[in-house]
């Protein structure tokens, strides 16, 4: 029941980001308190505001597709959670954010992640 609400939350939160398109800006002033406040200050810029990793940086640090069905089937929320915080250089190059993020940041993360799924 908690992963249902989880999911919802994040599927909610991604709606949210798709709807309000290329106007949505990384908030670098103040402390991420949100999942979307979260993912436009870290993720963004590789993986961009669609989660389909298109953007520039994306394409050439072969940033993972995070809408990829098959993926998201495939994967697991630790193995999200453990690439948001150490990183992860099998397929590309993602840096770990864990000097950055809590926890609970990264958790509001990998929820963020699930609700991209197409």
């Amino acid at each position: 029941m908690k992963r249902i609400i989880y999911n919802l939350v994040a599927t909610a939160i991604v709606v949210f980001v798709l709807m309000m398109g290329p106007k949505i800006q990384p908030n670098v002033t103040a402390t991420p308190k949100t999942a979307l406040q979260l993912y436009s200050r870290y993720c963004v810029s590789c993986h961009g505001q669609n989660g389909r990793s298109q953007t520039s940086k994306g394409k050439f640090n072969h940033a993972r597709d995070l809408t990829d069905a098959k993926w998201q089937d495939d994967v697991t929320d630790e193995r999200i959670f453990n690439s948001i915080m150490n990183g992860r250089n099998v397929r590309g190059n993602m840096p770990g954010f864990k000097n950055k993020l809590n926890e609970k940041d990264a958790e509001a993360l990998v929820g963020m992640v699930r609700g991209f799924r197409k």
